[in-house]
């Protein structure tokens, strides 16, 4: 304890400390001369080391330490030197218990200092560097010695809370310092508690045989912390504690982690890892929600008020799609009109109901597009809108935009008439009925002879087709996952196709023409063409796809050489794709004879959000597709598969599976007598969904 204090030191007056008023100091401990026969103190991994000088040099001193080592040590490491002279003609083994009595003596001398209330005395001085000797003989009340010195050293050290060490100084942390430190070494605490009590908690979550129940706050903290480490990184906010507790809990493989959260029943057994990396939202805000609830209560009646809405429930709207879809975006109708046929495409239209800068369309904003995966899918809007007053449901009135389009016989355009509707939806048919109904339904007749001619203009435009077909891929309630294919380029499918096509297309006309910037999409012309026509050759479609030209999204109509098609856009699918809400509302403000809705500046805004959320939603989306294609490929580890030669090159061959569509490559075999274009055999040697490794090896 403090056997003095300051005003005692000074004579009873109270006045601002003066160290050299009180007594000659101490100089640093540079201006102390070191020689043979000095005890030495150094730090060694924060330790203090005590040593006697055996030989001095200019720079470096040769010591035999407390442990009986004789080492060389540069001048600049020491940081308390004694001023009696120790002889050095004992033998090593007296001299050790010499300097280990002195150390244990030193470190007793400690348990009477105590920092706070000497900080206290000096803190508030002006003066504040002081030597180690004053200090030293503030705390003690007498006349300081190499041992009562060390000691305060020792303790500054020890706690450097209050003062710290300098170039032989103590210098005095100030009042706001002491409070930062103290934040900081309550954290540091924490985060021991943490690490050690939270690892006992992690192992023995992961030696249960069952999902826990109940996760006791501690527990739950770390896993907080290993979910977010094992998710992003090294780059996580709090990676290197994550990573001490799963070492201190004795899970150091990689995926240790991902089976402990499992167990611990905060992630499925095939947690989507991409989506978390990703940080892709996939509930709801709260204003988003609010606002979803109150477009619910909007009745009817406003679409039929709206004098810009044309009434078109007398026709008798169609939908095509999968047996499965709950989103119906879009409806087709059609009429004979003296040999020309009027095609009515009708657009769902979230528009009048999901607007600039309201909650919806903010998160429309964050999210870009919906995602769809084999176990479910992440809506661009909430699902009691894109499946419920947005989605174009049987017999129900709707808000619509409609492309009303004047084809000739031969399918070209001859007028266009674009406005906001109100339609009903008469008829639901699923893609595999249509097909069935060719023949038989003289809508879909005409229908289908109107796509075979869209096409072929399409095709003589140098359109680019590559069919290719789907992989649709399912889960079991047991978990198993079950592949196949189904062809993309069926009739009923490529009648929605052209269609939808036919109306991004002239949507891209009508804005161009007005001279009115919007979100295109176009593609540079191929320099290497393999594919003409309707060529359905699935080696010929690979090669193609490999030196398909990028696709760029701009505020300026270009040609897009794949569709064959001079200016486009995308307009059909505004429940689900954010360009085409945008275009929606941009197409609608000019219908309306209104200013255009978004200017050039903004709509490059918008193709920069577009640019950033597609990238993360297609890096997400190929990478969930991957993960339960080798979790198929895993149950069938060991077997023979089939494969088609791609590419066979000097060093690697490059193929395809073809029951699930996913290419990889394999050394070139000597003498093979591989050739491009054969199907081969290949085993399947590993597979790992986790890992995202798949290796396979010649049959």
């Amino acid at each position: 304890m403090v056997r003095s204090s300051l005003c005692s030191l000074s004579g009873g007056i109270p006045k601002p400390l003066n160290l050299y008023a009180l007594k000659p100091a101490r100089r640093a401990l540079c201006s102390v001369m070191i020689t043979t026969g000095n005890l030495i103190e150094y730090l060694d991994n924060g330790k203090f080391i005590c040593a006697l000088v055996i030989e001095c040099q200019p720079k470096r001193l040769r010591l035999v330490n407390q442990n009986g080592r004789e080492i060389n040590l540069p001048v600049s490491r020491v940081v308390h030197c004694s001023n009696k002279i120790h002889s050095v003609k004992v033998s090593r083994e007296s001299l050790t218990q010499h300097l280990q009595s002195t150390t244990a003596k030193r470190n007793s001398l400690m348990r009477d200092i105590h920092l706070k209330e000497i900080w206290e005395l000096t803190s508030e001085e002006q003066n504040t560097s002081f030597s180690p000797s004053f200090l030293a003989e503030l705390t003690f009340g007498e006349e300081a010695n190499d041992d009562i010195v060390s000691a305060f050293l020792r303790s500054v050290f020890a706690d450097k809370l209050f003062f710290k060490y300098n170039d032989g100084r103590i210098k005095v942390n100030s009042p706001e310092q002491v409070d930062k430190l103290q934040i900081q070494r309550e954290k540091e605490e924490k985060k021991l508690l943490l690490i050690n009590e939270g690892a006992d908690s992690v192992a023995a979550l992961f030696d249960r045989k069952e999902v826990a129940e109940k996760l006791d706050p501690l527990l739950a903290e770390s896993l907080h912390l290993i979910r977010d480490f094992y998710v992003h990184g090294n780059e996580g906010q709090n990676s290197t504690t994550a990573k001490q507790i799963l070492k201190t809990a004795g899970l150091t493989k990689p995926h240790d982690p991902f089976h402990l959260l499992v167990k611990a029943g905060l992630w499925g057994t095939n947690e989507n890892i991409p989506l978390l990396r990703n940080k892709i939202p996939v509930n709801f805000p709260l204003e988003a929600r609010q606002q979803a609830e109150q477009i619910l209560q909007r009745g009817h009646e406003e679409l039929f008020e709206d004098s810009g809405r044309v009434d078109y429930t007398h026709l008798s709207p169609v939908t095509i799609d999968g047996p499965t879809t709950l989103d119906f975006d879009d409806a087709l109708t059609l009429e004979e009109q003296d040999g020309n046929y009027l095609v009515g495409i009708h657009i769902s239209d979230v528009a009048h109901y999901v607007r600039p800068g309201d909650p919806l369309f903010q998160e429309a904003m964050r999210r870009g597009t919906s995602i769809y995966f084999p176990e479910g899918q992440i809506p661009m809007l909430p699902r009691h809108l894109s499946q419920g007053i947005c989605s174009l449901i049987q017999d129900e009135i709707r808000a619509a935009f409609s492309y009303m389009i004047l084809l000739s016989a031969e399918a070209e355009v001859l007028k266009v008439k674009i406005v906001p509707s109100i339609i009903k939806v008469a008829r639901r048919l699923t893609y595999d009925e249509v097909d069935r109904m060719l023949e038989n339904d003289k809508e879909i007749r005409l229908f289908n002879m109107l796509r075979k001619k869209l096409r072929q203009r399409r095709i003589k435009n140098d359109a680019l087709l590559l069919p290719f077909p789907d992989v649709n891929i399912f889960i079991d309630h047991q978990g198993h996952v079950n592949v196949n294919l189904g062809k993309s380029d069926t009739a009923a499918r490529t009648i929605v196709s052209e269609m939808m096509i036919l109306a991004n297309k002239e949507s891209a006309k009508y804005v161009a023409d007005r001279m009115v910037p919007g979100l295109f999409r176009s593609q540079p012309k191929l320099k290497n063409r393999i594919v003409f026509g309707e060529d359905d050759d699935l080696f010929q479609n690979t090669l193609q796809r490999k030196q398909l030209p990028r696709g760029e999204l701009s505020t300026n109509a270009k040609p897009h050489s794949g569709l064959g098609v001079p200016h486009y856009t995308t307009v059909t699918s505004p429940i689900r794709r954010l360009l085409d809400l945008v275009m929606q509302h941009q197409l609608n403000s000019i219908v309306r004879r209104r200013e255009p809705i978004f200017t050039e500046e903004m709509c490059k805004d918008f193709t920069s959000v577009l640019t950033r959320t597609l990238s993360s939603a297609n890096n997400v989306r190929h990478h969930r597709q991957r993960y339960w294609l080798l979790k198929y490929l895993a149950d069938r580890k060991g077997q023979l598969v089939n494969a088609l030669v791609i590419h066979v090159g000097p060093k690697r061959v490059n193929l395809l599976l073809t029951d699930i569509l996913m290419d990889f490559e394999l050394p070139t075999p000597a003498k093979s007598g591989i050739a491009n274009n054969t199907n081969i055999n290949v085993r399947i040697l590993k597979s790992d969904p986790l890992d995202n490794v798949v290796r396979f090896d010649w049959a």
